[in-house]
């Protein structure tokens, strides 16, 4: 049986303090939340991250442990990132439920925080995608809400739409929705619409996706306010580079090669960068310590997982989006990867 050495040198890093940077690293990302889809997205992550820190704590208390490591960060932080993936439009009672599974199925079943096989957040995102495919792929048009048929910015006429749906208001969803690109590109596609016609009467643009100004869920709008928390993490060496660079990097080189030999069906690289949630999953949900890879290589090799999944589920899936599936499949394969990528102990042989 093989001798694995242990880390002996701490850097200092506490619990708390690597909750708080990833919560600092997503403030942009919910700062523009909040501006393009108003106090929807407000009630939206205040909700999600209160639920979680007290399903967190009737969970402690059930199981007869301390309450004290639900107040550590990483509840409330399964909450902002779980929010952060969800339609503004989704209603009070699908972020709770989503919340609840969150930290009852995917950490507090495998033992709490450090045990757990699945990202939380998005294991319970995949669940509401599964149990509510309708609201889950319905999306509010950022900062208008279909020509100001609902104003994001009035708190009375957000809460009433929060808590008792749009019919509250004598609306339909229909009225204030629109595709995301990735769903409008795959729908067109199924109707014959190849891939450069279907963005020009989508009006697409790159310069709006970096922005955040297009449709989808409250936290993967805006590249550039993740790409700021994303480089953050990165100064602070919160994360390393291996997972998002060979993720971001795999699904931009396939996305080339087949744009070239088929642009007509393939959507082009920058489309696949800014689209969706592949920016908000390579920095802040792949590189969960807890459900990735613990060695450089085996984390470049997630990372390529990763981006091979995204690449084929949007291009071939029944889902416009493919970067949170392709996030929770490679979790599956980390034991495995492990096992093969981790490195030899010195002054042991490979066959000890």
């Amino acid at each position: 049986m093989p001798i694995i050495s242990s880390p002996h040198i701490h850097n200092g890093d506490s619990i708390r303090l690597t909750m708080l940077t990833v919560i600092l690293a997503l403030l942009p990302a919910t700062a523009a939340a909040v501006y393009l889809f108003g106090w929807l997205a407000f009630l939206s992550i205040a909700t999600a991250v209160l639920s979680c820190v007290l399903t967190e704590i009737l969970c402690l208390r059930w199981m007869g442990r301390s309450t004290a490591s639900a107040l550590d960060g990483s509840a409330a932080l399964t909450g902002l990132l779980l929010a952060l993936t969800l339609p503004a439009s989704l209603p009070w009672w699908m972020v709770v439920l989503g919340s609840v599974f969150a930290i009852v199925l995917g950490k507090q079943v495998y033992g709490g925080l450090g045990y757990n096989l699945f990202n939380p957040a998005l294991s319970a995102r995949v669940i509401l995608l599964i149990s509510f495919p309708l609201n889950m792929t319905t999306w509010l048009v950022p900062m208008s809400a279909a020509s100001a048929a609902l104003d994001l910015y009035d708190f009375q006429l957000c809460l009433a739409f929060f808590l008792h749906g749009p019919q509250a208001l004598g609306l339909t969803l229909d009225a204030i929705t629109m595709a995301s690109p990735l769903g409008h590109v795959k729908t067109e596609w199924t109707r014959g619409v190849g891939v450069p016609e279907a963005l020009a009467a989508y009006h697409y643009s790159y310069l709006n996706a970096f922005l955040g100004s297009e449709a989808g869920s409250m936290g993967e709008t805006s590249a550039l306010a993740l790409l700021i928390g994303g480089i953050y993490l990165l100064a602070r060496h919160t994360i390393t580079w291996h997972i998002p660079f060979s993720y971001l990097a795999t699904v931009l080189l396939l996305a080339a090669v087949f744009n070239m030999l088929d642009p007509n069906h393939f959507a082009p690289p920058m489309f696949h960068l800014l689209a969706g949630g592949l920016i908000l999953c390579a920095f802040f949900m792949a590189t969960d310590p807890v459900s990735s890879p613990v060695t450089p290589a085996g984390q470049i090799v997630f990372g390529i997982g990763c981006g091979i999944l995204t690449w084929c589920i949007r291009s071939f899936g029944g889902y416009p989006e493919g970067a949170m599936f392709a996030v929770v499949l490679m979790n599956c394969a980390v034991p495995l990867i492990d096992h093969y990528c981790r490195p030899r102990v010195y002054g042991h042989g490979a066959d000890e």
